[in-house]
């Protein structure tokens, strides 16, 4: 659920002089309307083409009847481009032919509290609400993460649709001297009878009206866009290549980099050989600093190829990471206290003197793998630096590049590109960093791309983690106590220092935390209802980099869960979905899904040979199971169908829903089979996507998705089908072949 935003009286608020509204340089540049709905401390800085009316933050609308819809989330094929415009156009009544989107600019105005408190929950988590609200704003944390896009923005967005429409009507209703109230709109038009005017006709004259105290928000089914599977947005120029990525960005004398960076850990860089480089046709100049070296030419195959025949030596470090270590350290990390992140009732009583069932899981490095790898271009001139780049935290990359600058971020403009994929990577601002000092050193504009390995070996990876799980069932096979101890590093804690390590408010709250991070066991919490429990965390130091990967620690933690819900299953002789369904009482919303899921899939009680398995999960508001159809073929895994059955509340686009969650079903699956690497003194040991076992077109399941009417609060979608994937695989594989497997990926633990 959305953070609530505080009520404005919106009719005592100082009707500003039109003249005074004017932006972007020149009376036909447009006019600011809907003033009252946006802070008074903040104001819109959204511009406008010559014919375009502004409407606050939000939205913009054209003599010709045209509207642009500003996003400020990072669209990296989840659909925000089409969503959240989807809930103004269905407020405002357009016509969805004419609606538009364009990225929105830096503004305190669009800042995500939501996200904040989700993805620095250990640093801001625990604050009040409405200082969450505040310090978000405050520090201009415009953030794309958690699935919180529509979560936090669609009070905002329908405010937003309904104030412009309202506006729309009151300048019809002065035309045809009549009340407002009895105006409607649809397709575009001001409809009162048999009269009609478009919005585009009626958006100058609306600047001269003002809002009423209360806005309505529109009521009744008809005309409605909100619900329906309207065409995406960005789908067009994506099919026929006119979208612009990072690195389709081409600017006047233009050169192009590449970049080496140095192992995992405490190093520097201490040796390369500049004539070699200089040698390969195109190489222009070598930039180094301690911890990279970067090769400037005039194509970025040969700066490449200028890198790695300059064969950069980095100094080893002392802390020597290989995949041994990281094992150790998840072990080593059990024998401390751990801390207590969950509890209820009496669990030391429950389990005294019983007889516990105990089961110990592993997950391992997982990779972002993006197909877009990190790529920026950046211009410098006049003391101005522009940024191209996608990213979902365009505040904290305008930071990082003015620190590496050594500028003011005033100075610093970002123009934020579509992303090629992300999965929670491109929170992270070193490219930013990195660009931003080539462009100031060589006074040219850069364009500088990660190799493939490179993006790979400087990753900031799902954190490898273990789960010691205990439970205690009674005589009737009852769960009545359940312990999950869990081994993984303090990401949360990390990734506040690393993104927001100069917030004195971040500094203070980590400075006073203690010990054990919620963000790292996240979801660890079973949905089911057991009387005593206890979830403990226990902080592992394994030497690797880790960051927000898509789900977070909730892929792993329903992998512990959802697999050991099985095996109890199977101690207690018990069907593994009447097992858990006996245990759903209070939240019948993800009963239902797992009961449809069977119910679609054809659940045979997951008896010995069906190759059947079942998973369920909740989070961000939202509930799903999957069922699972899976076997061996020889050494790797086959999964040939999967069901998912998903409750996510009120559905924007039914149709990006279903590909959420197909794609985030496809997501788990590559998690659960591949995509992780291992480490050798300190470097990642996979190069190449074909290294990750990567499912392909050959390879996918069947999929089927039913998406269950509901009329609760939207959820989140786009990583609600990750977490749920590989315990439902793991299970269906211990039903086709009797053997349970407790490490991810699946099978990497046979030699």
């Amino acid at each position: 659920m959305a953070l609530d935003l505080p009520k404005l009286d919106l009719s005592k608020l100082k009707k500003p002089d039109r003249r005074t509204l004017l932006i972007g340089g020149g009376v036909g540049a447009g006019l600011v309307v809907a003033w009252g709905l946006w802070p008074r401390t903040y104001l819109p800085n959204l511009t406008a083409a010559p014919g375009e009316s502004l409407f606050g933050a939000w939205l913009k609308i054209g003599t010709d009847g045209h509207i642009v819809v500003a996003v400020p989330q990072c669209e990296e094929g989840q659909g925000v481009f089409t969503a959240m415009p989807q809930i103004i156009a269905d407020e405002l009544g357009a016509d969805w032919k004419m609606v538009g989107v364009e990225p929105a600019p830096l503004n305190p105005l669009y800042a995500n509290p939501l996200a904040a408190a989700s993805l620095f929950e250990l640093a801001l988590g625990s604050l009040p609400q409405q200082l969450q609200r505040t310090h978000a704003a405050r520090t201009g944390l415009m953030l794309t993460g958690c699935s919180t896009s529509i979560r936090n923005f669609e009070g905002q967005l329908r405010e937003a649709g309904a104030a412009a429409r309202v506006l729309l009507c009151k300048a019809a209703a002065a035309r045809w001297n009549t009340d407002w109230q009895s105006c409607g709109t649809a397709g575009g038009f001001v409809i009162h009878g048999n009269q009609k005017l478009g919005f585009g006709e009626l958006a100058g004259e609306a600047a001269d009206e003002s809002l009423p105290s209360d806005v309505p928000l529109r009521s009744g089914e008809t005309n409605r866009l909100y619900g329906q599977s309207l065409p995406r947005l960005d789908a067009p120029a994506k099919v026929d290549g006119s979208v612009n990525y990072a690195a389709d960005i081409r600017l006047p004398n233009m050169v192009f980099a590449s970049i080496r960076q140095g192992p995992t850990g405490e190093t520097e860089l201490v040796k390369l050989d500049r004539d070699a480089a200089n040698k390969v046709p195109g190489m222009l100049t070598v930039i180094t600093t301690r911890q990279w070296v970067a090769a400037v030419a005039e194509t970025w195959w040969a700066a490449e190829r200028a890198i790695d025949a300059m064969r950069p030596r980095f100094k080893t470090p002392e802390a020597v990471v290989n995949s041994d270590t990281i094992e150790t350290a998840l072990s080593t990390a059990f024998d401390g206290e751990g801390a207590r992140i969950a509890d209820a009732g009496d669990l030391l009583t429950d389990f005294k003197g019983a007889k516990l069932v105990q089961a110990e899981y592993r997950v391992g490095l997982a990779l972002h793998a993006p197909l877009e790898p990190m790529t920026c271009t950046a211009s410098y001139a006049d003391g101005r630096l522009t940024l191209w780049l996608p990213t979902q935290a365009p505040g904290l990359a305008r930071a990082a590049a003015a620190r590496a600058a050594g500028i003011s971020e005033a100075s610093v403009f970002i123009h934020a590109t579509m992303a090629g994929g992300s999965f929670g990577a491109k929170l992270e601002h070193e490219v930013a960093a990195q660009a931003a000092l080539l462009a100031v050193k060589i006074r040219r504009p850069v364009q500088l791309t990660w190799p493939r390995g490179e993006d790979f070996r400087h990753d900031r990876y799902r954190p490898a983690a273990a789960g010691r799980l205990s439970a205690k069932l009674d005589g009737k096979g009852r769960v009545t106590g359940w312990l999950a101890k869990i081994a993984a590093p303090e990401t949360g804690r990390e990734l506040a220092k690393r993104l927001l390590g100069g917030d004195a408010i971040v500094t203070a709250s980590l400075g006073i935390s203690g010990t054990g991070d919620p963000s790292a066991i996240a979801g660890a919490t079973p949905p089911y209802a057991i009387p005593n429990l206890g979830v403990d965390h226990h902080p592992a130091a394994i030497g690797v980099p880790t960051g927000y990967w898509r789900s977070g620690a909730h892929s792993y933690t329903a992998f512990f869960t959802e697999s050991f819900i099985d095996e109890l299953a199977h101690v207690a002789e018990q069907d593994a979905l009447t097992f858990r369904m006996a245990m759903l009482g209070n939240e019948p919303r993800l009963a239902r899904c797992l009961q449809m899921a069977a119910q679609i899939g054809g659940w045979q009680g997951g008896q010995p040979g069906s190759g059947q398995g079942i998973a369920c999960h909740m989070f961000r508001g939202s509930y799903i199971a999957v069922m699972a159809e899976a076997r061996l073929v020889g050494r790797q895994v086959k999964v040939e169908r999967l069901v998912a059955a998903v409750d996510c509340g009120r559905v924007v686009n039914p149709d990006i829903v279903k590909q959420q969650i197909e794609g985030g079903l496809i997501f788990g699956m590559a998690a659960a089979i591949g995509a992780s690497t291992g480490f050798t003194e300190n470097v990642a040991e996979v190069r190449e996507l074909t290294e990750l076992n990567l499912p392909t077109l050959a390879t996918c399941p069947d999929i089927t998705v039913e998406i269950i009417a509901s009329g609760g609060d939207p959820g989140g979608v786009s990583e609600l089908a990750v977490p749920p994937v590989a315990p439902a695989i793991a299970n269906a594989l211990q039903a086709a072949s009797g053997v349970r497997f407790r490490r991810l990926p699946l099978l990497s633990d046979i030699e």
